[in-house]
């Protein structure tokens, strides 16, 4: 915090917390640092002459109460049948409290010597001193479902949306809710299973009709717990927020900088400029510059904007709505960069010389006014000799420089070889009801190149500046694959026929090597996906580890801080480091930096999660009207309960369960990533072009099934026979010398 506590907030810390109440914890509680310890001690004291604290060795507590969530013990139960217990965390020196119970009809039996975290309550003019609801037993945490309820004569039952749950759950009576027929609920697992082995469960939530075009994404930010309502302190903090001044700022309104955005973008946090450098020492050069929103400005350390923000971690976007970062305010107004309006940025002038090679670069935090708010769309077709009326006045002094300026970084790019990964993005297209009209893949322009590599570029300007200035940041890490998902690379890439370097230090050259040798061959698709899963994931730490991908050595996020909490942390380390304000990094964030990065690291994998099973769902609706219809793709995946085929059409993954793969049984081989029929020696493995027929698509969960009609041509046997279950272990034996006689003919005939 940046101003000290009153001693209500101490003692309601206190209260709260007990087994971090040593003066140390609550400083650093507050944020609490140097000279300012000896007023918290100084207040300390006062409460502990006044009779609110008492000090017992380093620590203060409130003598006369428990704090209002507890640990408490189950002792066992009255003549009367009342359940008491007693707390774990008394401090007193007199006698501890009673404590009773008091149960909801759906919670889980409780024994003698449970123990449990309660709610408490304190009571007077009775026998026992506190009464407490039961929040969780110590050791469990409820499960959770989302689901649909479907009613029974005694309560009803709820059916998973999530296609990795196959069980239903029972609700009894008193525990539904008032949950109707068909509804989306969400509940909690109580008490021990039913005779059926079914768990049991209560309603906490009801959601609403799971069938209505918009409850698809709803369905997910529910069931990965992303917060979608703002707090009302939050609100109004944002809503009193007016624009910034010039006041200690840069004046760059007369720089021509625009923003270039997707045509649908809900906010602009970044604006861009470049021309020809007229230094005669940089014959070929050119200037770039990059402007980014100053949310920081507005979001500052300890105040209620900035805890939401922590906690959100990031914006999750949706086909059809977002959930933000922060408050429409702030990232649809205030923050954005919007046509003609004065807007607060900080940014980066940063100078390359004729091959894109960063020579200068320098901060600046100023006030600018975008020229123009465009789309990729509009500006390639007017570098491509068609500018529309908005594009054409802006061609020779603010398009044309911005392309010549990213010739010279395509050079650079090509010599530092960083990932070269060949995904087309997907596209869900809603109409305005949130049907699905199309599923798409988007075009990937050189202008979207363009603002990626000025983005690139502008993102390395702040964490080589922050690192020459010794300032705590938080780096973009980026680590080499281990060597175990490199070997499983390698069977694949020789499966093609391909090669990738062995006994070498690897570098990303080696891998782009192997996606060049892939392109516009059957392997393609197989080699770039095995090749995403052999990557580890991205992540935030204070500690440089370097981005493999990017083939960078210091790498930090600082171009979006309107939706990554992760910029808004270094746009504060830049206050701080260039001494422009009070709202850089506040005393205290460099010790939280470690936490913080784990905990944004963690909230983007959530929003990733979330986005991937909202696109599942909207394709499993796109497609549930073509039940029956033949589709072809290619095998993306093999497991032991089947085969995973990505439909060309969409991109959508459906699964071919065992029991639609042919007559006979197949071997499943997990080294060799193949199912391999016992009989027939047919081979089923990554990569192969098939033909499938769509037998379900379900919208609620998005699980999409398929029927295996032909394997690169050839019809699969019709029928069924000994289709489930292993084949007689009198000839599981022949069986597998087969398939191996098999897979050495395939591997030979690949290599050839």
């Amino acid at each position: 915090m940046n101003q000290m506590p009153t001693k209500a907030e101490i003692l309601d810390w206190i209260s709260q917390n007990p087994t971090l109440a040593a003066k140390r914890d609550i400083a650093k509680a507050f944020g609490i640092k140097g000279a300012a310890r000896i007023d918290l001690k100084r207040i300390l004291k006062e409460l502990e002459d006044e009779g609110h604290l008492e000090k017992r060795k380093k620590t203060y507590r409130d003598p006369d109460r428990l704090p209002p969530v507890s640990v408490l013990q189950v002792t066992g139960p009255t003549p009367d049948g009342d359940l008491l217990a007693r707390p774990l965390e008394w401090q007193g020196e007199g006698a501890e409290p009673m404590v009773l119970l008091i149960p909801r009809e759906s919670d889980p039996a409780l024994g003698e010597g449970d123990r449990i975290l309660a709610k408490l309550q304190q009571v007077r003019g009775e026998a026992h001193g506190y009464e407490a609801r039961l929040i969780r037993r110590i050791g469990t945490n409820p499960l959770k479902v989302l689901g649909i309820f479907r009613k029974g004569t005694e309560g009803g039952r709820i059916v998973p949306i999530d296609k990795g749950q196959a069980l239903e759950w029972m609700v009894d009576s008193k525990s539904t809710g008032g949950a109707q027929e068909g509804e989306l609920v969400e509940a909690e697992q109580v008490g021990r299973r039913d005779r059926m082995g079914l768990p049991r469960a209560r309603v906490l939530n009801r959601l609403g009709d799971p069938s209505a075009p918009r409850a698809v994404s709803l369905i997910a930010i529910h069931q990965h717990g992303i917060p979608d309502e703002f707090p009302d302190a939050v609100i109004a903090e944002a809503d009193a927020m007016t624009p910034a001044g010039l006041k200690g700022r840069e004046d760059l309104r007369d720089l021509p900088l625009v923003t270039i955005d997707p045509s649908d973008a809900r906010d602009h946090d970044d604006a861009c400029y470049a021309h020809a450098d007229e230094d005669p020492k940089n014959e070929g050069g050119h200037v770039i510059w990059v402007a980014i929103a100053d949310v920081a400005h507005y979001v500052t350390p300890g105040s209620a904007l900035d805890a939401e923000a922590r906690n959100r971690g990031n914006s999750s976007y949706f086909p059809d709505r977002v959930v933000p970062m922060l408050p429409d305010r702030l990232s649809g107004d205030l923050c954005s960069l919007h046509e003609g309006v004065p807007r607060a940025c900080i940014a980066v002038r940063m100078r390359i010389n004729e091959f894109g090679e960063k020579i200068g670069q320098s901060f600046h935090r100023a006030i600018m006014r975008s020229a123009a708010s465009l789309n990729y769309q509009e500006v390639q077709a007017a570098q491509d000799g068609a500018p529309n009326e908005k594009c054409a006045p802006l061609m020779e002094d603010v398009i044309a420089p911005l392309y010549a300026a990213h010739d010279a970084l395509k050079i650079a790019r090509k010599n530092r070889q960083p990932l070269d990964l060949d995904l087309p993005e997907r596209k869900v297209v809603l109409s305005d009801e949130g049907k699905v009209m199309s599923v798409a893949f988007s075009d990937r322009l050189d202008a979207h190149k363009l603002i990626e590599e000025f983005m690139v570029l502008a993102n390395v300007a702040a964490a080589e500046t922050l690192a020459a200035k010794k300032s705590p940041l938080l780096y973009r890490v980026h680590e080499e694959p281990p060597e175990e998902k490199l070997d499983t690379l390698r069977e694949v890439a020789e499966s093609a026929g391909l090669t990738l370097a062995k006994g070498q230090l690897l570098k990303t050259s080696h891998i782009n090597a192997l996606l060049h040798g892939a392109a516009n061959t059957d392997y393609a698709e197989q080699i770039n996906m095995s090749t995403l899963r052999a990557m580890t994931q991205a992540y935030y730490s204070p500690t440089n580890f370097s981005h493999f991908g990017l083939a960078l050595m210091a790498y930090a996020h600082f171009t979006s801080p309107i939706r990554r909490y992760a910029d808004l942390v270094v746009h504060r380390a830049l206050i701080s480091a260039h001494g422009w304000g009070k709202d850089g990094l506040a005393p205290g964030d460099e010790a939280q930096l470690e936490a913080v990065a784990q905990h944004i690291s963690q909230t983007e994998r959530r929003s990733m999660m979330a986005e991937r099973d909202t696109n599942d769902r909207y394709l499993a609706a796109f497609l549930s009207e073509r039940v029956g219809e033949e589709f072809s793709g290619r095998i993306s995946g093999i497991a032991k309960f089947g085969a995973f085929v990505r439909l060309d059409e969409t991109g959508a993954d459906g699964l071919i369960p065992m029991r639609s793969l042919g007559h006979e049984y197949f071997h499943f081989d997990r080294d060799a990533a193949t199912l391999m029929g016992a009989d027939s020696g047919r081979v089923i493995t990554l990569g192969q072009r098939v033909t499938v027929k769509l037998a379900e698509a379900a919208p609620v969960t998005g699980g999409i099934s398929l029927e295996l009609v032909s394997v690169e041509g050839k019809a699969m046997p019709q029928g069924r026979g000994r289709a489930r279950g292993k084949p007689p272990k009198r000839k599981l034996g022949a069986a597998k010398k087969k398939a191996a006689k098999v897979k050495k003919k395939v591997e030979r005939t690949r290599r050839g």
